[in-house]
């Protein structure tokens, strides 16, 4: 039996608002409320993208890594402790990949030093 994908886009809605009060109204880094809200938030969307893809073939652009694919996967751009204890661990994780791209600005004359003894500014787009 497939769920109805209106009825999953609203636990949906109302799993972010609850991740949102809760996110709010935190009282440490280990709070429950907030651990319990994340987790419901991860499975209601699990459960609307399901929906969706059995009621329309069609699938949200939103994927939720669960840190249980292989590091060679990973393109070497993200620190990944390990070890770490916080109230997030053994969770599943948002991954983005930033990339920032840099300019260096050199003065007027062509011969690369400004004067200042800096080698130019560098300016970030």
């Amino acid at each position: 039996m497939s769920a109805d994908p209106r009825a999953a886009l609203e636990r949906l809605v109302l799993s972010f608002e609850r991740h949102l009060e809760a996110s709010r109204a935190r009282g440490g880094e280990d709070d429950p409320r907030v651990i319990a809200a994340y987790e419901d938030l991860a499975d209601a969307f699990e459960a609307y993208d399901g929906a969706l893809y059995d009621a329309y073939g069609e699938m949200t652009p939103l994927d939720i890594y669960s840190g249980d694919e292989d590091d060679d996967e990973l393109d070497g751009d993200l620190d990944v402790d390990e070890d770490d204890d916080g109230p997030y661990s053994g969770l599943d994780d948002l991954v983005v990949d930033v990339d920032v791209d840099v300019d260096v600005v050199d003065d007027d004359d062509g011969d690369g030093d400004d004067g200042d003894g800096d080698d130019g500014d560098v300016e970030q787009r």
